[in-house]
């Protein structure tokens, strides 16, 4: 995998483990040093002849080309996206261990008997460079709107990698910018958001501008433009 940030490759990690695990915390085999990532964010692991990329119930989610996933088999030119950071998938050249297998039959393929995830015990592999790289800001812009309430009529600017909006105890939901756009997940609280009247559940959901967003008894609507 080719780790980048906004098309600036970092890090080449070579998938030689059966498992690794992708974070901010500094027991992660990759740490990924920013706010927009999870201490425990993602996974990739060998599943016979096939990576497989796993969220590991991250705030903001893992993508694997631009859509949200909580499992999924990977194919070479994949990208898995991990809050602002690029993994560039390539399978092992034809004829190594590493050659994955041909794609199963949807209906076929199941991940019931493989167990969890579980952490790696050897020493993580840590990239300074992650942590050193500046955020480069997206070519899309964005606000929240409030409709209802005693801020009704407030526009926030969503300028940050990661807003949040609620209420602390309530409900609290966090609102991340993307390079394709912005992403919805619930953080905690018993309110969960809802846009355009459906639950957000443990996956984060994807944006689009006029969304109404209600969290908490409060609604507003997202409003996104070009940069």
């Amino acid at each position: 995998m080719l780790l980048s940030l906004e098309g600036v490759a970092l890090r080449e990690i070579v998938l030689t483990k059966e498992y690794t695990t992708f974070g901010r915390r500094p027991y992660s085999d990759v740490v990924i040093d920013n706010l927009a990532v999870s201490g425990e964010h993602a996974a990739v692991r060998r599943v016979g002849n096939d990576m497989v990329v796993e969220d590991l119930n991250s705030t903001n989610g893992t993508f694997v080309n631009g859509r949200p996933t909580r499992r999924q088999v990977l194919r070479s030119g994949d990208v898995v996206e991990i809050g602002r950071y690029q993994l560039h998938f390539e399978a092992a050249a034809p004829g190594t261990t590493m050659e994955p297998s041909e794609p199963a039959p949807a209906e076929d393929f199941s991940y019931s008997s493989i167990p969890p995830f579980s952490h790696s015990e050897m020493a993580p592999t840590f990239f300074p460079e992650t942590a050193m790289a500046g955020d480069v800001p997206p070519a899309l812009s964005g606000s929240i709107r409030v409709l209802s309430g005693a801020a009704a009529g407030k526009s926030v600017d969503l300028v940050k990698v990661v807003t949040t909006i609620g209420k602390a105890g309530v409900g609290v939901a966090s609102i991340t910018r993307r390079q394709h756009g912005f992403s919805l997940a619930h953080v905690e609280g018993a309110a969960v958001p809802t846009v355009n009247g459906t639950l957000v559940g443990n996956a984060p959901v994807m944006l689009r501008h006029g969304d109404t967003v209600e969290l908490a008894g409060i609604r507003m609507q997202f409003v996104q433009g070009t940069a």
